[in-house]
């Protein structure tokens, strides 16, 4: 049987352009968390990536299933060690627990939307990047210390959110 429907639970409509969606300044990239796991009760987020030239995470894994979506420019994955180009219009599924990453290499920005299943991945990269003003703000001029800091402060949280560097 399906349940009730829940009306403390209400439609959410989001627009990277609104000027209430919060941006995350992370490892050069610039993430717009569109939809929350608080939104969601948990299952799902969405995150709009802005991905410049030479921008990425290094390799990792984690037990959730992730999608993107490209939709501007192209992105190199690295899933499993294999490298695959995925240009704008297509769309690629992590299964969880695998080893990727992905890096822009193509000499322009990208721009990307990531969902993560269950939701996690948006508090996690709340509680590790920096806030920014909005989807074109430059990233913050980091220390090293600074920058030392936030390296540990996502390895330190990353067992929390599921998942490992490599």
């Amino acid at each position: 049987m399906i349940p009730d429907d829940d009306p403390a639970r209400s439609l959410t409509v989001a627009n990277p352009d609104d000027p209430a969606t919060t941006y995350i300044s992370l490892v050069g990239n610039t993430y717009a968390m569109l939809i929350t796991g608080e939104q969601t009760n948990g299952a799902y987020c969405l995150i709009d990536m802005r991905v410049p030239d030479g921008g990425g995470p290094p390799p990792h894994r984690h037990d959730f299933e992730e999608m993107f979506t490209i939709l501007e420019g192209e992105i190199e994955f690295t899933f499993r060690g294999e490298k695959h180009t995925v240009l704008a219009g297509s769309t690629i599924n992590i299964p969880a627990n695998a080893p990727h990453n992905f890096r822009n290499v193509s000499g322009a920005p990208a721009r990307m939307l990531c969902m993560c299943t269950p939701a996690g991945q948006d508090e996690y990269f709340m509680r590790i990047g920096d806030v920014v003003a909005g989807a074109d703000a430059p990233p913050p001029q980091l220390s090293p210390d600074d920058l030392a800091e936030r390296r540990r402060r996502a390895a330190e949280l990353a067992p929390l959110y599921r998942s490992e560097f490599l």
